[in-house]
């Protein structure tokens, strides 16, 4: 098991960085895993608690933590299901059982699923469009801590991050919205290298 850095004391001096060859190779070699590979084993809570913490430790212009989580394991995840195939089929009332079938066991791809929810403070002096990055930066660092402890993992939005219906069931309040869904646990085999940019495409100099 991957051992588990606490986090310092409020106040407490830091180095302002960490230079470390295993951190470079884990970011050139990062690399998603399609939830059709995910089984499990999934982290373990007192794992799941630290890949959390780490990405919440993310640029946060106001100190607005703009973003919450919330868990999908175990039978959690059979209930939520419960609750897609009903938006589904509310809204595709000529779905048929196999269509059903497929949005009932979305959850039950991985063995922990995490929604990373974006909550915008929009009367706050930080614009909305910093607080969403900021989301946005969590959501990698789900990732990041997740593969540095030993766990593949995918972040998807898919429809239901976009439904009405399922924002409201899962308890998404004014202001909130899903920056998408992280399914986390074992690949089953390896994922293959995809296309990379041309970096020389991407970068001017002013």
């Amino acid at each position: 098991m991957q051992t588990i850095v606490a986090a310092p004391e409020f106040g407490a001096p830091m180095a302002a960085a960490n230079p470390s060859a295993e951190a470079v190779r884990l970011l050139a070699l990062r690399r998603s895993t399609s939830i059709k590979l995910l089984g499990p084993p999934g982290p373990d809570p007192q794992t799941l608690e630290a890949i959390l913490s780490i990405a919440a430790r993310a640029p946060d212009h106001g100190k607005l933590f703009p973003f919450r989580f919330i868990i999908f394991e175990g039978e959690a995840r059979a209930r939520a299901g419960v609750i897609l195939e009903e938006a589904f089929a509310s809204a595709n009332p000529q779905a048929g059982a196999t269509e059903l079938e497929v949005e009932r066991g979305r959850y039950l791809r991985a063995p922990v699923v995490i929604g990373l929810v974006s909550r915008v403070i929009r009367d706050h002096k930080t614009p909305e469009w910093e607080q969403v990055l900021c989301a946005g930066a969590v959501g990698l660092n789900l990732l990041l801590a997740a593969n540095a402890l030993g766990f593949a993992g995918c972040w998807v939005t898919e429809w239901y991050a976009y439904d009405d219906r399922v924002r409201s069931a899962f308890g998404l309040k004014d202001g909130e919205r899903f920056a998408g869904f992280h399914y986390f646990g074992t690949a089953t085999e390896p994922p293959r290298e995809r296309q990379r940019p041309v970096m020389s495409d991407l970068i001017s100099r002013f």
